[in-house]
């Protein structure tokens, strides 16, 4: 998302002109782009192939140019698609506009600098990081008083790492700076100038943990519903449960964000996610992530060992999707439903209450219904947009007829597995009236019908479960059958 407010350009009109004797000095990380291209590429790497960090680490006993160097080759990026500031570009442009000079120089790795400068065509000069020499601070520094001499240069920065180069400059052009750093800036006796950022706000944060995620993990409460045990101590172990998955959910939603930047990037909506948009940095994200884990398991310890390890298997497979499986034809819309259905696991075993094949097979059957209407919102998504492949995924716009036909029998499966267990003999322990639940039957029916139908008219935005808790046919629905449950018990 870029930044429009155009007053402090104006307001440095005047300092600009005249400036045709100085070159206009920009850095990259922070400053151009509203991210960090040793963070962009690391995850790019690491969307490729899982083994990407060993590969970095390995690169890392070479210093940190030297891991900069290996990640631009190993963790290309689509520079057209990155969060650039315009309010830095638009100085740039008043600069050439006015004849003067004009030179990206960074730590980040030269190639992605040629990129970047190749993709805007702002600049007249790029240097960068190579496989020996960190362009960074104090080094930094030294190389453009030689190049452009003492106060020869003006600089855009936004760092503690500038301070050095702002010291040599003859004007210093702080981007979103923190109020001690420009006290420190100030404190040289330079002339300065103030760009706007964005500014990243707790909700912004709070975004990165997709709360609105966590209603999928009221699945873990199921149990109780189902065994009709709506007991206190059982309601304390189920909340214990549903706070724990909820951590370690989100420890995944932000890995699968930063995995996912080049494919959210592409998309219409997802674009404008926290670490797509840089409304977010990605070396927050880079620790958010394990301590949402760490936090999460910590949680779960006082519900036993086996819901630690059911816990455990979540993460491991939520991983293994982000990283692997959600590219693969047909196995990602599997994994799926069993992700969903391993919250169900998970509140049996943290409740301890047994949990019914007819439960279970039910689960499966209506979440590989809603994996593959997620999948189908997605391709008629695309067809909209006139794209042929679903960016990051293994599916085409002409799969989108087959994809939706398995929507439409998983749906018909699960309404079946339930017509089933309205007729079996353990309904009558848990039922007075059990005739009522094949009300529960058609409304089912309805509303998996309704919701292939707006998904096939491109009026499914989010994941479905997402959708269903803010649709209100959905929520009447969801009333309905409540309400012939509570009525078949009377």
């Amino acid at each position: 998302m870029l930044n429009r407010n155009k007053a402090p350009i104006r307001a440095a009109e005047k300092g600009v002109k005249g400036m045709q004797d100085r070159t206009l000095v920009v850095d990259l990380d922070g400053t151009l782009v509203q991210s960090d291209m040793l963070f962009e590429t690391f995850w790019s790497a690491c969307s490729r192939r899982w083994t990407a960090p060993f590969h970095a680490l390995r690169s890392l006993a070479g210093g940190r140019a030297a891991l900069k160097h290996h990640l631009s080759q190993d963790g290309a990026v689509d520079v057209s698609s990155l969060p650039y500031n315009q309010s830095v570009i638009d100085y740039i442009a008043l600069w050439r506009a006015e004849g003067g000079r004009t030179a990206l120089v960074t730590a980040t790795n030269e190639r992605i600098a040629r990129q970047v400068a190749d993709h805007l065509g702002v600049f007249d000069e790029v240097h960068g990081s190579d496989i020996t020499t960190n362009l960074k601070g104090e080094q930094k520094a030294r190389f453009l008083e030689t190049r452009y001499g003492r106060d020869g240069f003006d600089y855009i920065g936004d760092a503690n790492a500038d301070i050095p180069v702002w010291a040599r400059a003859r004007r210093a052009i702080m981007v979103n700076a923190p109020t001690a750093l420009r006290q420190r800036v100030e404190a040289m006796g330079r002339d300065i100038v103030h760009l706007p950022a964005q500014i990243p706000q707790a909700r912004t944060y709070l975004r990165t943990l997709r709360p609105h995620q966590w209603l999928k993990n009221l699945l873990i409460f199921l149990p109780l519903l189902a065994a009709h045990r709506p007991e206190p101590g059982l309601i304390g172990a189920a909340l214990l449960a549903f706070v724990a998955f909820s951590l370690v959910a989100s420890s995944v939603y932000v890995l699968n964000d930063m995995l996912d930047l080049a494919a959210d990037r592409a998309h219409p909506r997802k674009r404008n996610r926290p670490f797509a948009s840089g409304a977010v940095p990605l070396a927050h994200g880079t620790w958010i992530a394990p301590v949402l884990l760490i936090s999460g398991l910590a949680l779960a310890l006082p519900l036993g060992l086996p819901f630690l390890a059911v816990l455990m298997a979540y993460y491991v497979a939520t991983l293994t999707y982000s990283l692997y499986f959600k590219r693969e034809l047909l196995v990602d819309i599997c994994l799926l439903a069993g992700l969903y259905t391993t919250r169900i696991l998970a509140g049996g075993i943290a409740t301890g209450i047994e949990l019914s094949f007819w439960l279970l097979a039910f689960a499966l059957a209506l979440f590989f219904s809603l994996a593959a209407i997620k999948r189908q919102a997605e391709l008629v998504d695309c067809t909209a947009r006139g794209t042929d492949r679903l960016a990051g995924r293994g599916y085409r716009t002409g799969d989108l007829p087959l994809v939706m036909a398995m929507a439409i029998a998983a749906g018909y499966l699960a309404v079946l597995i339930l017509s089933l267990y309205i007729t079996s003999p353990d309904v009558l322990r848990l039922y007075a009236t059990p005739s009522l639940l094949w009300g529960a039957c058609l409304v089912l029916f309805f509303w998996i019908n309704r919701m292939v139908m707006l998904t096939h008219r491109g009026q499914m935005h989010d994941d479905p479960m997402v959708f269903a808790a803010t649709d209100r046919t959905s929520l009447i629905c969801v009333a309905l059958v409540l309400a012939i449950g509570v009525g078949a018990t009377l």
